[in-house]
């Protein structure tokens, strides 16, 4: 199943604090071309938590360091689980990832601890620490503005969306738009960028579903259309 569980949680985090930039450019499919080759399966198992968020932290590795290095959303799976309300393949929360790296004062790589699309037991061992994390910042309840500023000024951001209507499982091409799309989120995704394509505004979202989703494993995502979706409604991205 393809869910997530969902609250705000009362953790600590940074206050978003972005200057606005009225000049903000509305093409930025680039980290699509930087990710294009580091894409993610899922699989059977409900981790799409833990993709959307070892996806915000990668970026912002890379963004940091100029290397591009894989992390493990099996660690997150495995290690991310009660004290964080988090449920491995059943669903989780993308903040209680960020809060766990914190805590345990990194998270493994992907190439030490792999993937298995399965609950597993903890096997964090800190000699395989690719990245650590220290804040993350939760952005304005619903406000598609302070999302496209953050991913221009920021980097890749997490967020969660309705993606619970056979459109979206069916998507191709084009701007995905579905009236009966509600503000129900239940799957976690990463969105990397925005644009206009044939005069419709859009994020360019990417999914953890594998490359047959959609268009490479990408999904155009309406924008500026009511907060599509709920899209922006639990924005969050990490800082190294």
């Amino acid at each position: 199943t393809h869910w997530l569980l969902w609250a705000l949680l009362a953790c600590s985090c940074a206050a978003a604090q972005l200057h606005r930039d009225p000049t903000l450019d509305n093409h930025w499919d680039l980290w699509k071309k930087t990710y294009g080759k580091q894409y993610k399966e899922k699989g059977s198992c409900g981790a799409c938590w833990a993709f959307s968020a070892v996806g915000a932290l990668e970026a912002q590795l890379k963004l940091k360091t100029g290397n591009l290095v894989s992390l493990s959303a099996q660690n997150l799976v495995d290690c991310s689980t009660e004290k964080y309300s988090n449920k491995g393949c059943n669903g989780g929360f993308m903040t209680a990832a960020f809060q766990y790296i914190i805590d345990n004062n990194g998270i493994d790589s992907d190439a030490s601890y792999p993937y298995k699309a399965m609950d597993g037991k903890c096997r964090y061992d800190s000699k395989n620490r690719a990245a650590t994390c220290s804040k993350y910042t939760e952005l304005p309840f619903g406000s598609e503005d302070d999302l496209k500023e953050a991913v221009a000024n920021k980097g890749p951001v997490s967020v969660a969306i309705d993606a619970s209507h056979p459109s979206f499982f069916l998507y191709k091409s084009g701007v995905y738009y579905d009236p009966s799309c509600t503000q129900n989120v239940n799957h976690g995704v990463l969105v990397v960028g925005y644009g206009n394509l044939n005069g419709k505004d859009y994020w360019l979202v990417k999914n953890s579903w594998g490359i047959n989703f959609g268009d490479k494993g990408y999904i155009r995502m309406a924008r500026n259309s009511g907060n599509h979706c709920g899209i922006a409604n639990y924005c969050s991205y990490p800082e190294i």
